[in-house]
């Protein structure tokens, strides 16, 4: 690729830009402070001043027939996957984009998108009005980001009873991820454990609700100024005794591993309270709810 600059009206090479792209491309822009770059057919301007003006760019590359432009270029694949099943399929029938029927069974309605929104899963769930049977068909993207969406979208799926369809645009390949049925959640009793002993032992309700977890008090970190009371009033003390006077069981442990820098080692099992504890102890009335 071969990329020029227009200064002084001589155009001339800027710098050595050569990167892995298929066929050459040429790009111009104007004054001595902008720089251009075309990696993987993507361009993207770096101004290193401002009031910097780029001209039309034209580029030979065609368009990348692996993107999809509108929702219309998912049509042909999920059409060609619901006739592989039996369906006769027809698009844009009523307010459904894709309807399709198989026999006397209920009719199955795709509504596509290039991406997940709020506004696909109100249309699908106003399709349900008309079929149980309603799926949502978004482009397959990459990277982790989008494996976490499609994760999150089909609990939720699940969840409303809808169907949800990935199309890879590489080569056609429609992925079914869940499809539509009653929601039947299943209990997680451990969690559900963790949060009855988070309840019960958190002294009063210190946290102000809707807040981020920065900053936020739990049950170990208000155990966790209890024993620096105590040490702030008793001196080092064996953990064990400290268990004991502050009801605390896992007392020795938890001044061992010393998650807050609160606490210091001086002898075997004997722990005492750092200038960092101190000062924690003068804030006890706010992390214990008083």
């Amino acid at each position: 690729m071969c990329v020029l600059r227009e200064m002084d009206g001589i155009l001339r090479p800027y710098s050595n830009l050569y990167w892995r792209v298929t066929g050459i491309g040429l790009l111009m822009c104007h004054g001595p402070g902008a720089l251009v770059h075309m990696v993987h057919r993507r361009m993207t301007c770096l101004a290193l001043r401002t009031q910097v003006c780029l001209p039309e760019v034209i580029s030979p590359f065609p368009r990348d027939l692996h993107v999809a432009d509108r929702e219309t270029d998912l049509y042909p694949p999920v059409k060609a996957f619901l006739e592989g099943q039996g369906y006769v399929v027809k698009s844009e029938v009523g307010a459904a984009d894709v309807v399709a029927i198989r026999g006397a069974e209920p009719p199955v309605i795709v509504e596509l998108k290039l991406g997940f929104s709020l506004t696909l899963v109100h249309q699908c769930v106003a399709r349900l009005s008309v079929s149980d049977d309603v799926y949502m068909a978004v482009v397959r993207g990459k990277g982790k980001r989008f494996l976490k969406a499609v994760k999150d979208m089909t609990r939720l799926c699940r969840r409303l009873g809808l169907g949800l369809l990935t199309v890879r645009m590489s080569d056609g390949l429609v992925q079914v991820h869940c499809d539509p049925g009653p929601y039947a959640p299943r209990r997680n009793t451990r969690r559900r454990g963790q949060l009855l002993r988070e309840f019960a032992r958190r002294v009063g309700d210190p946290n102000d609700g809707g807040q981020t977890r920065a900053g936020l008090i739990t049950a170990y970190r208000q155990d966790a100024l209890k024993l620096a009371m105590y040490l702030f009033e008793a001196g080092a003390s064996k953990g064990s005794d400290v268990a004991r006077e502050t009801g605390v069981t896992r007392a020795t442990t938890m001044m061992r591993d010393d998650h807050y820098g609160w606490f210091e080692k001086v002898e075997k099992g004997v722990y005492g309270l750092t200038p960092q504890g101190a000062e924690a102890v003068t804030q006890s009335g706010a992390v214990l709810g008083q």
